[in-house]
């Protein structure tokens, strides 16, 4: 039976004083929805004086593929300016945050380091901290649970929009956990609020609730998206396609030049935990090989709680490296998605893996004292 749990808009009632009598911003995208389906925009709009918009990657609605964006504009249904914080005006624009006494944060994230909603937070939190602007998140469960934390610690030598702090490839925190972590390590020091969610335990997946799954961005359609995008996300920094273009992007790897069949047949031999691989043939219609026909494979989740995503992606990839001469990887890019420059160093071994599940525990650990549910 799916556990009943909601998020910080269902329960908007308990920040009522807060935000009475303030001018609001809202950063929030097309997954800042009420359970019943009510974007927060219009129960904000409807409860509470709401000033102004804010956009994360891939605008204001989630329309935009990855890296888009909306640019400032003026909200055609509410009215409202739109400031777009990934392009050249937004954050960066000085007039942004100057009709507004208070920002709220709704959007769902996917508990992956380099998604980009967390980086957008964090630099927003850093600019109202300098401003005195209290910042309120209305908490979301981390879709693919709170108990697994797994993959590198960001080298902060390697700080971008797709990874800005030194967190793990998979957090295990909420939006409103991961703002308290920084906010205290990082010395940002906003006035923070978080609107808690009720019900939740932190051993769930999203679809072990009774919420329901809204896509972040256009290309995380399902929960085991989510999961594989924790470790499939490093072909983006490879000639190897991730499945974008396709139905499955992130489950989907591939590439004209590949082999399906020995590739499949190779990640089977391994035996990996709670994972399967099938011979796949696909043709993307944009991004990487678009309209060429690709051979790889497809992965397939057997069991949440013994599959490993982040060690996953990284064995396929040194698979693929290892029996593919045509392999190429952009080792700018790979250092800020992996989170470190291991894979320019080559393949990665035992002792590497052991090293960064022991960094991991040590981050699962210190995180104890920001955690809420």
């Amino acid at each position: 039976m799916k556990k009943a749990v909601k998020n910080g808009i269902d329960r908007i009632s308990a920040a009522k004083r807060l935000l009475a009598d303030n001018r609001i911003g809202l950063l929030t995208n097309a997954s800042g929805l009420s359970k019943d389906m009510r974007p927060t925009s219009d129960i904000l709009r409807e409860r509470f004086n709401l000033a102004a918009l804010y956009a994360p990657e891939h605008g204001i609605r989630g329309a935009k593929q990855a890296g888009g964006a909306d640019e400032d504009h003026i909200d055609p249904e509410t009215g409202l300016p739109v400031f777009d914080l990934t392009g050249a005006g937004g954050a960066e624009n000085p007039r942004a945050l100057d009709n507004i006494d208070m920002l709220v944060y709704d959007i769902q994230d996917v508990g992956a380091r380099f998604y980009t909603y967390i980086s957008c937070l964090s630099e927003m939190m850093s600019r109202c901290s300098a401003r005195g602007i209290p910042i309120v998140v209305l908490d979301r469960v981390n879709p693919i649970s709170g108990v697994r934390v797994e993959g590198e610690i960001l080298d902060e030598a390697y700080s971008s929009v797709v990874g800005k702090h030194a967190i793990p490839t998979r957090y295990g925190l909420t939006p409103g956990e991961y703002a308290r972590l920084i906010n205290k390590e990082k010395n940002i020091g906003c006035e923070l609020h978080v609107v808690e969610l009720a019900g939740w335990r932190r051993g769930m997946y999203l679809d072990d609730t009774d919420l329901s799954w809204v896509s972040p961005s256009p290309n995380i359609p399902t929960v085991d998206t989510a999961i594989h995008y924790i470790g499939t996300c490093i072909f983006e920094a490879t000639n190897i396609s991730e499945g974008r273009g396709t139905t499955h992007p992130f489950s989907l790897i591939g590439a004209p030049f590949l082999d399906s069949r020995r590739l499949a047949g190779e990640m089977n031999s391994q035996r990996l935990g709670g994972v399967r691989f099938r011979r796949a043939y696909f043709t993307p219609m944009f991004s990487k090989h678009a309209g060429a026909l690709c051979e790889g494979v497809e992965l397939l989740v057997t069991d949440r709680n013994d599959y490993r995503p982040f060690d996953t992606g990284a064995i396929l990839l040194r698979t693929i490296r290892e029996m593919t001469p045509a392999f190429r990887l952009d080792e700018k890019l790979s250092c800020k998605l992996f989170g470190s420059d291991r894979l320019c160093r080559g393949a990665i071994s035992e002792a590497d893996f052991a090293q960064i599940e022991a960094a991991a525990r040590g981050f699962a650990k210190n995180c104890a004292q920001y955690l809420l549910y």
